[in-house]
C-alpha cells in the first residue's frame, strides 16, 4: 500500500473496527437476553432501511442528528470538546416557538424565517457563552457546555410551565401552538419534513467553511498549535467564539426544526436525547461534516428500529440505547490508537530510505 493510501486508511479503519467491536458486544447483550443476535440485526435493518416507510422514519431521525453533530464537529477544529449541543437545541426551539406565535399573522415565509434566526441566535448564543468563558476566563468548554445544558433544560421548564404556557395545555404544558401555516411541509417526493434539507444544507456549508476557506484554515491552525496562531496573529478569542456561536446555532436550527416540524411548540418533548446523540455522530464522523452525514443516517436507523424491536422479540424500546452507549465507549477508547498500530502507519517512501541509508 502507499503511503497517501496508509494515511487516509487510519480514520476510516479505526472507526469501522470500533463499529464492528460494538455489533459482536451487542450480540452477546442481546444473546443474554434469550434472542439470536442475526435475527435482531435483520430486524433493525428492516426497521431503518427494510422499506421506503422505514427510510423516511429514518430521515426524519437523521435530520436533527445532523444539525445537533455540527455543535461538536465545528469547535472540534480549534480543539475545543463541546458537549452542549442539547441545551442549545431546547434553547432554540423554546426561542423559536416564541417568535412563532409572537408574529402570528405574518406571511408564512416570513415567519418561518424569522423562526430560524431565532432559533439560530438563542441556540448560539447559548454555546458562545461557553467558548466565552472558555476564551477569556480560561474555563473547561466541555464542562461549561454541558452545566449550561441543564441550565437550558431548567429555563425551558420555567417558560414552558410559567410565562409562556398556553392555558389550553393541561395536562402536558407547552407553549401556544404555532400557526399550521407557519409548520415545515414535506420536501418534495418525500414524507419527510425540510429540516432534512436544512441538514444537508447546514453540513455542506459547515464542510466549506472549515475545509476550503481562510476561516477554516485559522481554526485548524488554533486547534493545531495554538502558541503558533498567537504568534501569526491570529485572533484567537475572536475565532472561538465565532466558531461556538455557529456551532450552537446549528443545534439551535435543530430546535427550531423539532418545533416547526414535529410538535408545533415548545414542550418537555424538545429534550429528546437529539443533543446527546449527536456527540456520537460527530465522534464517530472524526468531526468532518460531510462525514455527519452517512453516521447520522446510520443511527438515525438504529434509533428508528427501536420499536419494531419490542414489538418482534419484546425488548425495551431503549434496547437501541444500549447499542449507542457500546459504541460511544468503543469510539472513545478507540482514540487511543491512532498513530499507534503498526499495519496503519504510513512508511516513508522508498526515496527517501535511500536518502537515508546514504546519509549513514
Amino acid at each position: 500500500m502507499t503511503w497517501a493510501g496508509r494515511a487516509r486508511l487510519e480514520p476510516i479503519a479505526i472507526p469501522l473496527g470500533a463499529l464492528v467491536a460494538t455489533l459482536v458486544l451487542f450480540g452477546a447483550f442481546v444473546a443474554l437476553a434469550g434472542n439470536n443476535p442475526l435475527d435482531v440485526y435483520y430486524e433493525m435493518y428492516r426497521g431503518a432501511f427494510g422499506s421506503w416507510f422505514s427510510m423516511q422514519n429514518t430521515l426524519l431521525r437523521a435530520s436533527p442528528l445532523m444539525l445537533a453533530a455540527l455543535c461538536t464537529a465545528l469547535p472540534a477544529r480549534l480543539g475545543l470538546v463541546i458537549i452542549g449541543g442539547e441545551g442549545a437545541l431546547v434553547m432554540g426551539g423554546l426561542a423559536a416557538a416564541a417568535a412563532g406565535t409572537a408574529v402570528d399573522g405574518a406571511s408564512p415565509p416570513l415567519a418561518i424565517l424569522l423562526m430560524m434566526v431565532a432559533g439560530f441566535s438563542a441556540g448560539g448564543l447559548w454555546i458562545a457563552l461557553s467558548g466565552a468563558m472558555r476564551a477569556y476566563r480560561g474555563v473547561n468548554e466541555t464542562i461549561s457546555s454541558l452545566l449550561l445544558t441543564y441550565i437550558g433544560i431548567a429555563l425551558l421548564n420555567h417558560f414552558v410551565e410559567g410565562p409562556l404556557r398556553d392555558p389550553s395545555s393541561l395536562n402536558k404544558p407547552s407553549t401556544r401552538h404555532i400557526a399550521d401555516a407557519y409548520m415545515l411541509g414535506p420536501m418534495p417526493g418525500l414524507d419527510v419534513h425540510w429540516g432534512l434539507g436544512l441538514g444537508l444544507v447546514a453540513c455542506v456549508l459547515s464542510y466549506a467553511l472549515m475545509y476550503r476557506s481562510v476561516f477554516g484554515f485559522s481554526a485548524a491552525v488554533i486547534g493545531g498549535n495554538l502558541r503558533a496562531a498567537r504568534l501569526a496573529g491570529l485572533s484567537v478569542r475572536k475565532l472561538i467564539v465565532v466558531t461556538c456561536f455557529l456551532a450552537g446555532g446549528a443545534a439551535g436550527l435543530a430546535g427550531m426544526v423539532e418545533v416547526a416540524a414535529v410538535h408545533g411548540s415548545a414542550n418537555a418533548s424538545l429534550v429528546a436525547g437529539y443533543g446527546y446523540a449527536g456527540i456520537l455522530v460527530a465522534f464517530l464522523a472524526r468531526q468532518n461534516p460531510l462525514a455527519i452525514i452517512p453516521v447520522a443516517l446510520l443511527l438515525g436507523g438504529i434509533n428508528a428500529s427501536g420499536g419494531l424491536l419490542q414489538r418482534v422479540f419484546g425488548l425495551p424500546d431503549a434496547t437501541v440505547n444500549v447499542l449507542q452507549g457500546i459504541l460511544f465507549v468503543l469510539i472513545l477508547a478507540s482514540e487511543s490508537l491512532y498513530g499507534r498500530l503498526a499495519l496503519l502507519q504510513p512508511r516513508a517512501p522508498q526515496a527517501d530510505r535511500s536518502v537515508k541509508l546514504a546519509v549513514v
